[in-house]
């Protein structure tokens, strides 16, 4: 889990980010490469730490793992109420 206010905001910045070109039918190789090239040039910019790199790295991977990341929301319709 990550706990660090910086590294979170990258994670929810990049988590976001994929989500919204998954959405524009890109590739999940194409979501990798993106992934990737973003936590590099996490390292270059050496904003943050090494090790906090890693654990964003690891969560993000977990992040692409799980489908249901990836899915439009399942949003059933609502019953009308009776009016009186």
């Amino acid at each position: 889990m990550l706990q660090d206010p910086k590294t979170i905001r990258y994670y929810q910045r990049l988590s976001d980010t994929l989500v919204e070109l998954w959405r524009r039918r890109y590739r999940n190789e194409e979501l990798r490469l993106f992934a990737e090239g973003f936590i590099t040039a996490l390292r270059y910019s050496q904003e943050l730490d090494p090790a906090q790199i890693l654990r964003l790295e690891q969560e993000i991977l977990s992040f692409m793992a799980s489908p249901e990341n990836f899915e439009p929301p399942d949003f059933l319709p609502q019953p009308e109420r009776e009016r009186n």
